[in-house]
Formats: C-alpha cells, sequence, structure tokens
C-alpha cells in the first residue's frame, strides 16, 4: 500500500515557479510526492518539510538540501526563523487527510473498518475523537457537526450519542456507526456519516484555527513574488484560502487604501480553482474533491 499518492502534483508544482536557487516549504510532507518534485526543480536551492505524523519520517529524503521537521505547520515560521530564514520563495501545502491515515484502521478515519474513535493526525495529541464524543456536551457536539460538516439533524444526532453514552462510553468506529446509521435515510446514509466523521476529525485537529495561523504566517514568510500554493479539499477550507488571497482576512472583505486599490499581500495567480483531470480522479479518489488555488507575494 502506497503512503500517499500526491493530488495535483504537476500543477501544484508548476505553481510554485521554482527558482533553481530558492528556498521552498512543503508543509504537508506525507509521503513525500510533492517534495520529490519539488527537489528535481531545485540546484543549489533548498526544501523545508513538515509533517506533524511521526509514521511519515518513514520517507524522509536523503538529500542535502532537503530538511524534515516534526511539527504541525502552524508554528513553521517559528522553526524557519529558528533555522535563520526570516524569508522564502514558496510555500506549498496539501490540506486534509492522506491515504494512509483513511487506509489504517487503527487510526479511526475512516467508516470503512473497525478501529478505535482517534483521528489525531499527530497521536501525542490530549484530544482524540473518543474524548469529543464522549465528554462533549450535545450543544457542543451538534455544533461541531453542523459547523464542520454540515450535517443534517446535528442537534438530534448529538442528543442520540448523549444519551447512548450514558450506558458506556462509545469506544470504536464501529459502535458510533450502528448508533448513528438508524437514524439516517438509507439514500444518504455513507454521505452523512462521512460528514460526521469530517467534522469530527476537523474538530479533534483544530484544522481551521490551524490553517488560518499558517495562511497569517504565509504572509509574513513569503519574499515578494514568491507563491502560495494550497490544495483543500472541502468548501470551508477553500472559502477561508479565497477571502484570505483576494482580501487579506478570512471573512474576505476586501481593504482599499485612499485611492480604492487593494490592501490585500496577495494577488490570484488563478482566478479560476483548478480541479484535478477525470483522468486523475479515476486512478486517486482522494482527487475528486480537491481545489488548487495559487497566490503571488505582493
Amino acid at each position: 500500500m502506497a503512503y500517499h499518492v500526491p493530488v495535483l502534483l504537476r500543477e501544484s508544482v508548476d505553481g510554485l515557479n521554482i527558482r533553481p536557487d530558492g528556498t521552498y516549504v512543503d508543509l504537508t510532507f506525507g509521503g513525500g510526492g510533492h517534495s520529490r518534485e519539488i527537489l528535481k526543480h531545485l540546484k543549489k536551492g533548498r526544501l523545508i518539510a513538515f509533517d506533524q505524523d511521526e509514521e511519515a519520517f518513514a520517507n524522509a529524503i536523503d538529500d542535502p538540501r532537503f530538511m524534515l521537521i516534526r511539527s504541525n505547520f502552524r508554528f513553521f515560521r517559528n522553526f524557519l526563523r529558528y533555522h535563520g530564514i526570516e524569508h522564502v520563495d514558496g510555500i506549498l501545502a496539501d490540506l486534509g487527510v492522506s491515504s494512509h491515515h483513511f487506509d489504517s484502521p487503527e487510526r479511526g478515519f475512516s467508516i470503512r473498518f473497525e478501529g478505535p474513535l482517534d483521528m489525531r493526525m499527530n497521536r501525542d495529541a490530549k484530544l482524540d475523537a473518543f474524548k469529543v464524543i464522549n465528554t462533549y456536551s450535545a450543544a457542543q457536539l451538534a455544533g461541531v457537526l453542523d459547523q464542520y460538516g454540515e450535517v443534517n439533524g446535528a442537534m438530534r444526532l448529538a442528543n442520540v450519542i448523549c444519551k447512548a453514552r450514558e450506558d458506556s462510553p462509545i469506544q470504536t468506529v464501529e459502535q458510533l456507526l450502528e448508533l448513528l446509521k438508524p437514524k439516517l435515510p438509507m439514500a444518504v446514509q455513507n454521505k452523512q456519516l462521512a460528514k460526521v466523521f469530517q467534522a469530527i476529525r476537523i474538530e479533534v485537529n483544530q484544522e481551521m484555527q490551524v490553517l488560518k495561523q499558517m495562511l497569517e504566517a504565509a504572509k509574513s514568510s513569503l519574499a515578494p513574488g514568491g507563491r502560495l500554493v494550497v490544495i483543500s479539499y472541502h468548501s470551508l477550507e477553500d472559502r477561508l484560502v479565497k477571502n484570505f488571497v483576494r482580501s487579506g482576512s478570512f471573512e474576505g472583505e476586501e481593504q482599499k487604501d485612499f485611492f480604492g486599490r487593494s490592501q490585500s499581500p496577495f494577488s490570484a495567480v488563478n482566478r479560476k480553482v483548478i480541479v484535478p483531470a477525470d483522468q486523475e480522479i479515476e486512478q486517486n479518489n482522494r482527487a475528486r474533491s480537491a481545489k488548487l488555488r495559487i497566490a503571488e507575494k505582493l
């Protein structure tokens, strides 16, 4: 089993507009597919990659131009400055969950396998899916399901979970699925369950907060003319990236100076989002929902 098949590989690396002597950052190393492609374009340049999952380090690249740092990418600017790097020429982030995580039953990310309620990208983190499911109030659970999964009947499902856990904790993926399946219409059952798992995963890993911190750090870390390349997989992520590139704010309210000029620190390279070709989607199901946005630092 491949650790991870990179999505939009050519399009995202081309979007970095790589200079052979430049400094680049891969914020989501994973299986190393994007990093290996970036290195092909470098001569005297260097690449710094980040991943918070210790399992990704089995894929580390033996190359003097390459450095892999174990950290959540929300802290990447701190690590760059620690290593004496103030500005970089390009940043790539492939958001979401790797195929390796989805295909590992013991990680608890997928509705396809029996496993523990975990869903942590960093297995050293204190918050996991078990704690979310078994300790959040009904109102908190409903908020997570609604905000991060746009789950139909979020409050009803939250109440079902809270009532069931009164007898004993909900410990496994299978227990959660068996609890929720009877409450969902058969025609949309798998789709709604996938949304439930997406919402819990986003909460466990604080993905939206992390993305905001990363985008703010990217604004400070990119040199003028540097490129920000982001691959997202659901509308919440894509909306944040789109708004930030367009306006410099997460709400999307564009600020203009006295002369009516935009105050955004970025210029969108692709006005229309880039999506995978049909052939790539056929070969890699994860590509189905992928969206690529490229921006240049002004």
